[in-house]
């Protein structure tokens, strides 16, 4: 019986990816650039979570938003309104980012009068923990009405973030969410990962998340050669 050759495209994709995104990560070392992905479900308010966080951002930074979406430009449109600035990926499917994707977006970018880049991923807890983007920082988005328990659904994406932010706080008292378990939970699987509950709506943590990320970024920038 013949050999059977077997060719793992899963491994090789990833491998590709990696070195595009080491590649995007120099490059905006560089720069002096920081880029935050931004990870979530469908409907957990990623959007919302970066029009609220915009005010505190912008008095600091020349920020630019970039948006992946499988179809649309909804999300862009909400920045805009906001007053900030977005480049729209619209992968046609696809339901994660690759790093050449951002690659493209940010060749759009005027990198010399930059200091950050949000990218939000696409709605999705599963492909997106898997792909480097080339990002300073990972931090996923966990909503009050998606449970606490999505932690033990889900462990790879909560085991690579370094903050996890807990949004729609405002609605707790309507959802049977432990904010405690989940943070118990987080400790174990990840230790170092921060947690920031938040609400978009009230404003509630958002500028004490803001805070945190803020000096991250001027860490990371006093950091770059």
């Amino acid at each position: 019986m013949p050999e059977i050759r077997l060719i793992d495209i899963r491994e090789t994709i990833l491998i590709d990816n990696g070195h595009a995104a080491e590649d995007l990560r120099m490059q905006l070392a560089r720069e002096k650039v920081f880029m935050m992905n931004l990870m979530a479900s469908p409907g957990s308010g990623k959007t919302s979570l970066i029009v609220a966080m915009l005010p505190y951002l912008k008095e600091r930074y020349r920020v630019s938003v970039v948006e992946g979406d499988i179809d649309s430009m909804v999300d862009s449109e909400k920045i805009i309104q906001a007053g900030g600035h977005a480049v729209q990926l619209r992968t046609g499917g696809d339901c994660h980012l690759e790093a050449s994707m951002v690659q493209t977006a940010v060749d759009t970018l005027d990198l010399e009068n930059l200091a950050l880049i949000l990218v939000e991923n696409i709605g999705n807890l599963v492909c997106p923990a898997e792909f480097d983007l080339g990002e300073s920082m990972k931090v996923m988005m966990l909503s009050v009405p998606e449970g606490d328990d999505k932690i033990l659904k889900y462990p790879q994406m909560f085991s690579i973030c370094d903050a996890l932010v807990v949004s729609k706080i405002d609605t707790m008292e309507y959802f049977d969410f432990n904010l405690e378990a989940l943070r118990s939970r987080a400790t174990v699987l990840n230790p170092t990962m921060k947690l920031f509950p938040v609400s978009a709506k009230t404003g509630e943590g958002i500028e004490s998340w803001c805070e945190w990320l803020m000096e991250r970024i001027d860490s990371y920038l006093m950091s770059c050669p």
